[in-house]
């Protein structure tokens, strides 16, 4: 028996196997439309970590599954089963056989509202993960799951947990929202500014100039941080993964990054060539030869405006139509570069709506570092479900 059997479990608290207290529902629709089913889901449909089906399909459409879900029962993906798709049905509909339909024996003895919470945990994500087979689409099973050992509270005791778990959950998606609008925020301000009618130039016009980087090998020691494709983030550049050279004091002093500098991705897979971000670091760094430095004209052009537009939906269309492909990676070489047209408002504008979207993302960042906290508390509560708790 392991160590975890072995804990003194809480007064009124008893061990059981999940197969105990959970059925694998075995309800099935032969003709899912003549049963007058209208959705189905299938694994697609589910999202790691969230309990909402937000998604699915119109039987409509044509569909070969059968087995039925009703409101209240849980889905669990028993396919890949590590990518912790766990949903709480609130319709009626058919899924896919890679999805179990589960639901409590008996309500008195556990909740059907805990149900989902303890198919979340660590403990029974390990378990299913370990008693999958296959290699290229593992997959666990009804006998394995149904072995999955358990401590189980008193009825009060789950309300009290459920009730905790319902405010944690209803708190993190909360936050999550906070940051979605914060995002939504962002982009409308920037197009709103964007709408108006300003002069349209070339970003040749703009700048002064542009820099390939250096062509040089890096490794794990050395004088110097060099910063590569991969240290662009949000329209920043940041230290991530850096790798280092050696460099004579001239060729150093002619690849230093000053604060204010803009790099440009230049070459990277078609979906990433052309991120770009504003250089704020402290410290001494160079940067590498995937990488264009471009530095604005100071009474004309805000790096962090010229980021942000080059970044935007706007910008990468334009950026786009000069990336020329190769076989899996696409290149926007700093001549056509230049040649980039984007809307020129006023310095005093520029920097209104940087302060503006700084706002609008330190909210958001706020918000999704609460929801951080409450995804911890949630995971303290699961340990509490599962015995793990300290």
């Amino acid at each position: 028996m392991s160590d975890k059997n072995n804990k003194t479990l809480k007064p009124g608290w008893r061990r059981v196997k999940f197969g105990e207290v959970v059925r694998l529902s075995k309800a099935r629709s032969q003709d899912p439309l003549a049963d007058g089913i209208e959705r189905y889901v299938g694994l697609e449909h589910l999202e790691p970590g969230d309990l909402r089906i937000r998604n699915w399909g119109n039987v409509a459409d044509g569909v070969t599954f059968t087995s039925v879900f009703q409101p209240g029962q849980v889905l669990f993906g028993k396919r890949r089963a590590y990518q912790r798709k766990v949903a709480v049905a609130d319709f009626s509909g058919v899924c896919s056989g890679d999805i179990y339909v589960l639901e409590t024996k008996d309500a008195q003895v556990l909740l059907p509202e805990l149900l989902p919470f303890i198919c979340q945990t660590d403990a029974f994500f390990d378990h299913a993960v370990g008693t999958s087979a296959g290699s290229l689409s593992p997959r666990t099973n009804w006998t394995s799951l149904a072995d999955f050992e358990l401590p189980l509270a008193p009825i009060n005791e789950q309300k009290r947990l459920v009730d905790l778990l319902r405010a944690v959950e209803r708190t993190s998606e909360l936050h999550q929202e906070v940051g979605g609008f914060a995002d939504q925020l962002v982009r409308a301000l920037l197009a709103d500014v964007l709408s108006r009618e300003w002069p349209v130039v070339d970003l040749g016009s703009v700048v002064q100039g542009t820099q390939y980087g250096l062509s040089i090998n890096a490794g794990s020691d050395g004088q110097y941080p060099m910063l590569r494709m991969m240290n662009i983030e949000d329209g920043l550049c940041v230290e991530n993964d850096i790798k280092y050279v050696d460099l004579s004091e001239k060729d150093f002093e002619t690849y230093r990054l000053v604060d204010g500098d803009v790099l440009f991705n230049r070459t990277n897979s078609y979906e990433l060539v052309g991120r770009t971000g504003v250089y704020e670091l402290k410290g001494d760094h160079v940067f590498a030869s995937y990488l264009v430095r471009l530095k604005t004209v100071p009474d004309k052009l805000e790096p962090k405006f010229l980021t942000l537009y080059l970044n935007s939906d706007f910008g990468r269309r334009q950026v786009l139509a000069y990336a020329t492909k190769a076989v899996s990676q696409a290149n926007v070489n700093a001549s056509n570069l230049l040649r980039v047209r984007l809307p020129l408002p006023p310095l005093d504008v520029q920097q209104q709506l940087l302060d503006e979207i700084a706002k609008a993302k330190c909210a958001g960042k706020a918000a999704m570092e609460r929801r951080t906290s409450s995804e911890v508390m949630k995971k303290q509560l699961f340990a509490e479900i599962t015995g793990d708790a300290r």
